[in-house]
């Protein structure tokens, strides 16, 4: 099959809408539903960082994407029993692939809400298991064991995506693209990101854990496939805050880590006692664990309106109790697809628990950057590799 009509583009007034290939057949099958325009691109997208992914870690990799970003990248490391439960894994029979996808949705649950998810390695039942119950458009993988095909095409009424892609395929090396009738033209960008790119530490502190080298190339490998500017946070081989698409870096950085501040508020043991009622569905439950650990908790807990979600009216979690629950946080790592102007990024990152970082470097003012980070101890290392992405 050399071509794929769609039924439309991006937007329904756009058509015709198809993909195709100048010459051979597509890479890629459609083994149920039928993808539109956006999702194809999330599928390739996706599908390109998780197999980079499994190739720099040698671990199965996930990936759960919307809108041509990710909201959640991860390998598959063992849950703990905490993350079982922010993540409604618990009893769950788990394998690594399907930890890895359970850890990528869980980055942000409410943005992975109608996600497309990506697989390194083939979906065993226990990953569609855990899709069946997840509200999502559409899955990627270079294969479908038996029972899990037979469990994905169940799902939205018989109508869910999945797609199959040779892993063996190779792109050209030259990839176009149209805008406004003009034809841009640039090689693909195979730069292969690997823990070698962290070698040049700039900071007075140089330890660099192996956990944190592999955290940092998670990181810039999810920046590869995000939408500039984009920054991204990583702990224990999972992404936990990605702020993608914005105009400033400190933007994405007070984004992506206002994100892993509310990844890690959903352990605060308040958030884990909430009584909900029988039966709430989970996007329910996520919506309502986001409004509670934010500002805007009386949209949940004010007379009249709890009683729609929990048996009982829960405490509020307090300012002082949210900030000393993040400052408990450390060990995290960021990556920035561009260099830090300032060192303000640097002072943000921090307070969400940041660790170690890696950036180009190459800012008129490195010597800042590198000194708010000597001022706390982080490690910061120079890769001298931008990883724009549009």
């Amino acid at each position: 099959m050399t071509e794929l009509e769609l039924k439309y583009g991006c937007n329904p007034n756009q058509k015709p809408a198809r993909i195709f290939m100048e010459s051979g057949d597509l890479p890629l099958q459609v083994l149920n539903g039928k993808p539109g325009y956006i999702n194809f691109m999330d599928a390739l997208n996706s599908w390109q960082l998780v197999r980079e992914l499994k190739a720099a870690t040698g671990l199965p990799a996930a990936a759960s994407f919307k809108h041509v970003s990710p909201a959640g990248a991860a390998v598959g490391t063992e849950l703990t029993d905490v993350e079982r439960k922010i993540y409604f894994a618990e009893g769950m029979e788990l394998s690594p692939i399907a930890s890895a996808y359970v850890k990528a949705r869980g980055a942000d649950r409410l943005c992975s809400y109608g996600d497309w998810a990506a697989l390194s390695d083939v979906c065993d039942e226990q990953t569609a298991r855990y899709l069946a119950l997840e509200v999502s458009d559409g899955v990627i993988a270079p294969g479908y064991t038996d029972k899990a095909l037979e469990i994905l095409r169940t799902k939205r009424k018989g109508g869910y995506n999945v797609v199959q892609i040779d892993p063996a395929y190779v792109p050209k090396a030259i990839e176009h693209k149209d805008v406004f009738g003009i034809t841009f033209e640039q090689g693909r960008n195979n730069f292969e990101i690997s823990s070698a790119l962290l070698e040049n530490i700039v900071t007075e502190n140089k330890t660099l854990p192996e956990a944190a080298k592999r955290d940092l190339v998670l990181s810039l490998i999810t920046l590869k496939y995000t939408q500039s500017n984009s920054v991204c946070y990583v702990k224990d081989g999972q992404a936990i805050g990605v702020g993608a698409g914005q105009q400033s870096r400190i933007h994405c950085t007070r984004l992506a880590g206002g994100k892993a501040d509310n990844w890690l508020l959903r352990q605060h043991p308040k958030v884990l006692a909430l009584p909900f009622l029988p039966g709430i569905r989970r996007p329910d439950r996520d919506n309502a664990i986001d409004v509670y650990i934010s500002d805007e908790y009386e949209d949940v807990l004010a007379e009249g309106v709890w009683q729609n979600t929990f048996t009982e009216r829960p405490q509020v979690l307090t300012v002082e109790e949210k900030k000393a629950w993040i400052a408990r946080q450390t060990g995290v790592s960021v990556g920035s697809d561009a260099f830090f102007p300032f060192g303000d990024n640097v002072e943000r990152a921090r307070r969400s628990g940041v660790s170690y970082i890696a950036q180009p470097g190459g800012s008129i003012r490195d010597d800042h950057v590198i000194n708010t980070c000597n001022k706390y101890g982080i490690v910061m290392a120079f890769t001298g590799m931008r990883l724009f992405h549009h």
